[in-house]
């Protein structure tokens, strides 16, 4: 059985388990803001029809000035990507040849990446249930790679570490001469702001990389940042190719940013909207990540197989993201976005349904 390596794109998924796809869906396999993009970015848009007839600026200087001043860290410590994956791709041509410990479950890209680069991967793979990052048994672990990737908040599970731990590992990373590389594509869904990027300044081993397509609901544009030390992030861009990022995504990355409204809404809105879910999920036998973000997994407690809820989810047009490709889930759990008030009211009718017969 051959599923789809990512959320979204639903289509493909009821073809690779062979479902008829209903004639209406609700997508909860993409981890985008349900309250979509910034409102201003929707009024402004006829206005940028124009810059389709310009070449962008390849230095990004408006909107890197931009991220200077609101992570407090000089201009030269940033680079801005294609998004994510291009950044990731990018890391993982820096860190070519070299070996690689993905602590796992993770995003499956930074394993697609770093073998492409000809890295060697290895697993660290979290107790599951927590999902604690414990040092004890990771960091004799250093003294055989060359770089470490951590994904906090964590996808797909939406734990947030503990940040004495991390601290720990970046520490201990640092000592090992290991390069740390922490995914923060999903710290601006925390309720309490938090980010390792002023760690930077003290630390030359630390790579952040940054998603600005996720909470600003932009992921057809394209967008995202890298925080390093300047040798790594001069290093870095040498692999870019030019004007990688086009200047409709630099236009919508600086309108998103100055948006403090719009951040704070969606806060709000994913902290009412996972809390009564949880509540549904925990009352109805159904176990459910502790997630502090605005995504989270869950199982059915009744069954060790969920291939049958995601087989019955799909067929009543809920669309959930498969487990099976996230070492450490091995497919026994489903991840569900934080959506509209809504369609979260219509993924509960369907999980009653299937309890009410399971």
């Amino acid at each position: 059985m051959l599923l789809p390596s990512h959320g979204s794109n639903p289509h493909y998924l009821y073809q690779s388990l062979q479902i008829t796809q209903p004639e209406k869906i609700i997508d909860f396999s993409a981890n985008i803001n349900p309250l979509g993009p910034p409102p201003e970015l929707k009024e402004r848009w006829p206005d940028f029809f124009d810059l389709v007839n310009e070449y962008p600026d390849p230095r990004a200087g408006m909107l890197v000035n931009l991220i200077s001043k609101s992570e407090e860290l000089p201009e030269d410590r940033i680079l801005v990507g294609n998004g994510g994956a291009e950044l990731i791709t990018l890391v993982a041509r820096f860190l070519s040849g070299r070996k690689v410990l993905i602590i796992q479950p993770a995003f499956s890209e930074y394993e697609q990446a770093c073998m492409s680069s000809g890295c060697r991967v290895t697993y660290h793979i979290l107790e599951e249930g927590d999902w604690e990052l414990r040092l004890e048994p990771l960091v004799p672990l250093l003294e055989q790679v060359d770089a470490v990737f951590i994904c906090t908040p964590n996808n797909p599970t939406g734990v947030a570490f503990k940040e004495q731990s991390v601290l720990k590992l970046i520490k201990a990373c640092q000592k090992h001469g290991v390069f740390t590389i922490i995914d923060e594509a999903f710290h601006d869904f925390l309720e309490r702001d938090f980010s390792y990027a002023s760690y930077i300044k003290d630390y030359s081993n630390l790579l952040i990389l940054r998603s600005l397509t996720k909470m600003y609901a932009i992921p057809g544009l394209r967008l995202g940042y890298l925080l390093a030390n300047p040798e790594i992030i001069s290093q870095i861009k040498r692999y870019r190719p030019h004007w990688s990022v086009n200047s409709l995504a630099l236009m919508a990355g600086e309108i998103s940013l100055k948006d403090k409204v719009h951040v704070e809404k969606t806060k709000n809105l994913i902290r009412q909207q996972r809390y009564k879910l949880n509540g549904f999920y925990k009352n109805n036998n159904f176990i459910v990540s502790d997630s502090q973000v605005n995504f989270y997994l869950v199982r059915d407690s009744k069954k060790s197989d969920q291939l049958p809820l995601l087989r019955f989810l799909l067929q009543n047009g809920i669309v959930p993201r498969h487990t099976f490709n996230f070492p450490g889930l091995d497919g026994k759990w489903l991840r569900f976005a934080v959506k509209s008030e809504r369609d979260n009211e219509r993924l509960v009718e369907v999980f009653r349904q299937w309890r009410n017969h399971h």
